[in-house]
């Protein structure tokens, strides 16, 4: 990673606890303390809670399609793949592992932050149907995403969005054509809260520039249990126009704080 992309990271984790959102007035001034910084080199898989990696044994000859490579960590993508639904495709990972035991939990009434680069190639195209490069959700089968990062067609044109899935809201949108093949800074942030006590902001920056900060408060981030990350590819194969190619994804240099 370059040494401008490490700044701004830094540069986003430094900022003042009060541009954090639905936070109340405390005698003291919160503050993010850092909880995760795996790497891929040397934790490889083992940062993450789970590994969903062709579960469905679809294509035993791809595999594996996630792994680390260097200081990246990559999902693999092949038109070929399928998940138990056959009507989609998903190459993820969940959770941030802090142990061979252990793992962080996102409790009702906490504030958690995620930050990390991605490349997304210009093969990995927006779709009009869901393609979800992030998730939020309640861990266990068949249950619903609270909020998703995504690569959606609108009106033709290429984006990237942040979904609030609980309220049917997009957030914020942007271009993804000027993010295409380059390493673009991802910084999300969430307060896990029922009905209205829920926050999350969304920030990308690509090329020393800010490209989207959104916020959004008084909605609901929590359906029960916690909250569980998730990141990789997950996409509909009921895309009609014609974007769905043999692809992958690199994430590096992944961070979780809790604010505290």
């Amino acid at each position: 990673m370059s040494t401008s992309r490490r700044a701004l990271l830094g540069a986003a984790v430094a900022g003042a606890a009060g541009a954090t959102l639905g936070l109340p007035a405390t005698a003291h001034a919160a503050s993010w303390q850092q909880k995760w910084a795996p790497s891929a080199s040397s934790d490889g898989l083992g940062a993450f809670e789970t590994i969903e990696d062709d579960r469905a044994d679809s294509h035993p000859a791809g595999h594996p399609h996630i792994f680390a490579t260097g200081d990246n960590w990559r999902f693999t993508m092949h038109k070929v793949d399928r998940d138990t639904s056959t009507d989609r495709q998903r190459q993820e990972v969940t959770g941030l592992r802090t142990g061979s035991g252990s793992y962080l939990k996102w409790n009702e009434g906490q504030t958690w932050r995620v930050t990390y680069s991605m490349f997304i190639p210009s093969s990995l195209q927006a779709t009009t149907t869901f393609t979800h490069i992030m998730q939020m959700k309640q861990p266990g089968t068949g249950t619903s995403p609270i909020v998703t990062q995504s690569l959606r067609r609108v009106n033709g044109k290429q984006t990237i969005e942040l979904n609030l899935a609980t309220e049917g809201l997009v957030v914020g949108r942007a271009g993804l054509d000027p993010l295409h093949d380059k390493w673009t800074d991802v910084d999300f942030q969430i307060k896990v809260g029922n009905g209205s006590a829920g926050s999350v902001r969304w920030i990308l920056r690509s090329g020393g520039s800010t490209v989207i900060d959104v916020s959004k408060t008084g909605v609901d981030t929590f359906l029960a249990d916690r909250v569980r990350p998730k990141w990789g590819i997950y996409r509909s194969l009921g895309d009609t126009s014609g974007s769905l190619q043999d692809t992958y994804l690199l994430l590096t240099r992944l961070r979780g704080y809790q604010l505290v």
